[in-house]
């Protein structure tokens, strides 16, 4: 079939299917791109030719569009992606964080930026940055470190197995990430006789690998000699669709559970075996029963810092950590017992090997009672209704009695993901949408778009502070544009709390972190800078509701819910009121040498908080004579 490269391109990607559980559906959902000269005159004339074939979004910023593309992709369990296109040049440069944050977070998103010429027939193009040690590098190659795989197709007739090892790599759940084909820009308008097979539906399957029935016996084996177990659910938990076999084996053995970040949502939070979130931003129930546990099962966890609490958080000397995980990078980490496997096919096989036994019933009132403490808690903290301005807690409390079971909320940086982490109640798997792998400061709203396209029936309320508002706010232009209603939070403390909260704890003291003006002084300690977001929000098309405190807030909500448009609802709070702790840990260094006391005195804290660490280099394999076991 004579076609141009990028028409191939095109087509070819509107023929990819995915199968799980035998159930098959397109995998690309469309095609987010800005044009310019390096892909204007290729994919742009391909999509343009072929739009019954892949629906073609308008997006404003190229770092957006693949945080649109990962929320959507996230929210779709990573069964469908969409392709990222732009110019050759700043356009490219622009997605290397977008792809950081695919790549980091295990999200499958095609990334196609053009390239310099492949013939040099005009070198150096505009926009090109030559590297005088070879003329085969191009701005693309920063791509590489955060792609999952990447390529060049230099010549057309090398586009076929680009494309086929790319679906390799977007569909392997244990493999994905970003995945980058660069598009010299002459090569994209070039016509070459392409098989007709390569445009023939291709359905590729999304493998469950299971577990080695011997491991899963050996694992009930260890459960049943446990005095206090627990299991920690990631992400894998969710994008395995393995929630409500969790929920059953938990309320089979009285297992107790605690959530990660990206695992936050795998339990209902009234399950009586939830803890709540562990770690550096969890709750004390868990954090608790962390402390002492002997036998910890991974499922679907990469073990963040903030999960280990840097590595603080599991102190019983003889504790057994088990990781299942369908990736082996991640299932060898902690020098734990290590079994690759889908966390669906995983927990099945041990409900079934744990069908007569359950956890000590002391052990797990301990738990329950602990569980209830921190839901007293938190209930606390969504009644801190100060004066003149509310508490982050009391928003976050006001926005959970807003939504229902169905509803989502998105978050990414600064102090509302840890307080989310903590204070959020989740009652459905993806009810809960926060990015804290690479926790990028400018995804949330753009994600929330994404999010939404993924799942038109569920209101879509995204949590913004006003530092991640001014990183990136364009996408609510896009959502105007494509009808996609979306309602954001957004969250006024005038500069970067949550590392102005951190400074401190480090002797820093809020160094550089409000938006002031310069004091007589020359410092940045003067009056507040005179900000509107709520009138930069209107400029940009949204509905904008202006909250001064609570009770206007709440009644905010419901108008926002009740638009048809998205809505931006803007309301200032007082960073100084902190959520209630997690009686836990992370590890961020002091300046071992300083003149100021503050520091000083942060130092003797921080080296007395580092006893905790712990070095998880003990042998664990199946069968340690040395075992608990």
């Amino acid at each position: 079939m004579n076609l141009t490269v990028a028409q191939a391109l095109v087509r070819f990607l509107s023929v990819q299917y995915v199968d799980r559980d035998d159930h098959q559906q397109r995998f690309f959902a469309g095609c987010f791109g800005i044009f310019g000269h390096g892909n204007v005159a290729g994919i742009g004339q391909a999509l343009l030719e072929n739009s019954d074939d892949l629906r073609y979004y308008l997006v404003r910023n190229e770092q957006a569009m693949v945080h649109s593309a990962v929320g959507y992709s996230r929210m779709a369990n990573r069964l469908q992606a969409f392709a990222c296109t732009t110019s050759v040049g700043p356009g490219a440069t622009n997605l290397v964080t977008g792809a950081a944050v695919a790549t980091t977070n295990r999200i499958p998103v095609l990334l196609l930026p053009g390239d310099v010429f492949a013939t040099r027939r005009a070198n150096p193009v505009l926009q090109e940055l030559e590297d005088p040690t070879s003329l085969d590098v191009s701005v693309n190659d920063c791509l590489r470190p955060v792609s999952r795989y990447f390529d060049r197709v230099w010549r057309a007739e090398q586009l076929p197995q680009a494309l086929l090892h790319a679906m390799r790599v977007l569909t392997d759940p244990a493999e994905t990430g970003a995945v980058t084909i660069a598009l010299p820009e002459d090569v994209q308008t070039e016509a070459f006789d392409f098989p007709d097979d390569l445009f023939l539906p291709r359905v590729w399957p999304v493998r469950r690998p299971r577990p080695d029935r011997g491991q899963m016996k050996e694992l009930a084996t260890m459960l049943r000699q446990s005095k206090r177990p627990m299991i920690v659910a990631g992400g894998g938990v969710i994008y395995s669709d393995a929630t409500d076999v969790l929920s059953d084996l938990a309320r089979q053995t009285g297992i107790p559970v605690a959530e990660t970040q990206a695992g936050k949502g795998s339990l209902r939070f009234d399950h009586p075996s939830s803890l709540g979130s562990l770690g550096a931003t969890g709750s004390t129930a868990a954090n608790q029963a962390a402390h002492d546990a002997d036998v910890v099962i991974g499922v679907g966890t990469r073990w963040s810092d903030f999960t280990t609490a840097s590595f603080s958080v599991f102190q019983n000397p003889d504790v057994r950590i088990v990781n299942i995980n369908i990736t082996p990078f991640d299932a060898y980490k902690l020098s734990g017992v290590v079994v690759v496997a889908d966390a669906r096919e995983a927990l099945e096989g041990l409900t079934r090997h744990l069908k007569d036994w359950r956890v000590d019933e002391e052990y797990a009132e301990q738990c329950r009672t602990a569980a209830a403490a921190w839901n007293d808690s938190v209930e606390a903290a969504y009644a801190l209704d100060h004066h003149p301005l509310p508490a982050q807690s009391a928003i976050i409390g006001a926005v959970e009695a807003a939504t229902n079971d169905r509803d989502v909320i998105v978050g990414a940086a600064g102090s509302l993901p840890g307080d989310l982490h903590k204070l959020w109640r989740t009652r459905d798997p993806k009810g809960y949408h926060v990015e804290y792998a690479y926790s990028c400061m400018g995804y949330e709203i753009a994600a929330g778009l994404g999010v939404k396209m993924a799942d038109p029936s569920r209101e879509v309320f995204v949590f913004v502070g006003d530092g991640s508002y001014l990183m990136m706010n364009s996408e609510i232009i896009t959502s105007i544009q494509e009808d996609i209603k979306i309602i954001v939070i957004l969250v006024v403390n005038h500069g970067f709390q949550s590392i102005g909260a951190l400074s401190e704890s480090v002797g820093v003291e809020r160094f550089g972190t409000t938006y002031r003006y310069r004091d007589q002084a020359g410092q940045l300690a003067g009056d507040k800078l005179p900000l509107d977001l709520a009138a930069n929000a209107a400029s940009l098309g949204a509905q904008v509701i202006r909250a001064n405190n609570l009770e206007e807030f709440r009644a905010a909500l419901v108008q926002a819910r009740a638009n048809t448009i998205t809505t931006v609802v803007h309301i200032e709070d007082d960073p100084t009121i902190a959520a209630p702790d997690s009686g836990s840990w992370w590890d961020v260094p002091v300046a071992e040498v300083s003149t100021r006391t503050s520091t000083r005195e942060a130092l003797v804290r921080y080296e007395e908080a580092r006893t905790a660490q712990r070095h998880f280099l003990r042998p664990t394999n199946w069968g340690d004579p040395d075992s608990p076991s």
